[in-house]
This record gives C-alpha cells, sequence and structure tokens, in this order.
C-alpha cells in the first residue's frame, strides 16, 4: 500500500484534511468522548503542527499532533513541542505507520529553530512506543491546567482551574537537538492544558 506522509500547519489544514483526520479520531474515540473538535480536542490543548498519514484514497491512517510552548520547570524556562493526538488506525497496527507519523513530527520539532524539547504525557502501556522512537522518561510532578470538558460532563471541580499530578504518570521528553541543555530540576509547570 501507499502512504503520504505531511506535515503540516494547522491553520492550512484543507476542508479534506480536516474531514479526514476527523473520521480517524471519531473511529477510534467517538463512543466515549464524542465528535472530535480540532479546537479542543478531547478537552486538550489543540495542535498547531500536524504529522499525518494519508493512505492513497485520502484517509488519515496516522497522526501525531503538537503544539510548541514555554513551560516552566523549576526556575527555568524550557521552549517545547507539547506532543498529542497520537494515534494509527487500529486496522492498521503494527505496520510501522505510528513510526513514521513520529518520524514526521520530530523532523518538524527540528526544523523549528527555538524549540529545545519535544514532551508528552500518555498512558503506561504505551511508553514502550514512545522509547522505540527516541523519546525518555522522566520522573517528574507536573502542573497543568485541567482539560476542558463539554459543559453537559463538567462538574464544579472541573472549571479548568489549576491541578497538580502527582509523580508517576508517565511523562517523556526528547531532544529535539544535540547541544540543547539538560532537563532541568524541579516541578514542571505547562502553563496550560496538557497535549
Amino acid at each position: 500500500m501507499t502512504y503520504l506522509p505531511r506535515v503540516v500547519e494547522h491553520s492550512a489544514l484543507t476542508p479534506a484534511e480536516l474531514t479526514a483526520l476527523r473520521a480517524l479520531f471519531d473511529r477510534e474515540y467517538r463512543s466515549v468522548h464524542g465528535e472530535w473538535d480540532p479546537e479542543q480536542p478531547y478537552g486538550y490543548a489543540p495542535a498547531s503542527t500536524h504529522a499525518i498519514v494519508f493512505d492513497a484514497g485520502g484517509s488519515a491512517v496516522a497522526h501525531v499532533g503538537f503544539q510548541r510552548r514555554e513551560i516552566t520547570v523549576g526556575h527555568a524556562q524550557v521552549a517545547v513541542a507539547g506532543t498529542g493526538g497520537v494515534l494509527v488506525d487500529d486496522r492498521l497496527r503494527g505496520q510501522g505507520l505510528g513510526e513514521l507519523a513520529m518520524s514526521l513530527a520530530r523532523g518538524a520539532m527540528r526544523a523549528a529553530p527555538d524549540l529545545e524539547y519535544g514532551y508528552l504525557g500518555c498512558r503506561e502501556d504505551v511508553v514502550p512506543f514512545y522509547e522505540r522512537t527516541g523519546w525518555h522518561r522522566i520522573h517528574v510532578v507536573e502542573r497543568s491546567t485541567a482539560r476542558a470538558l463539554p459543559p453537559e460532563t463538567m462538574g464544579r471541580a472541573e472549571t479548568g482551574v489549576e491541578a497538580v499530578v502527582e509523580a508517576g504518570s508517565p511523562v517523556l521528553i526528547s531532544p529535539i537537538r544535540q547541544g540543547v541543555d539538560p532537563w532541568p530540576p524541579g516541578v514542571v509547570d505547562l502553563r496550560g492544558r496538557p497535549w
């Protein structure tokens, strides 16, 4: 099968590309999380850059998104590519499409001269995938703004206030280029919603 990789800024996505992404995400998550909203994907921070793999028919079969953001780690400011929306069509998993999408995303991150690290949080069961693609687990306490939830599911405690996630949830980083300063010590403040 022929696959077509593409890196595109969010603002440059065509209507057909948005439709293809919506179909990919809705196949995976619609029954649990509702329709995919590119401006607020399941309450997480949206991607500003998308690495997408399309099949020959124009369907999106793999995706990695990221957003540039300055975060605080201890007393240091770190420019990261907050990474999320990592997904491969469940019918095509195990064929290297996730690795291809991640390679595209990391290439786009390296092309941005001011980014220092890729940064992501994930479930424990997918840590091995990220480690295979060049990410390294760190153990940190992370502070972020709570995910924005749909109004019908939001309770008083879920209104976007600051929340602290204790050490233990998987957090991984990936240096964008050689010579980047070592990851600083201290609490991580994402200064916004997670990706």
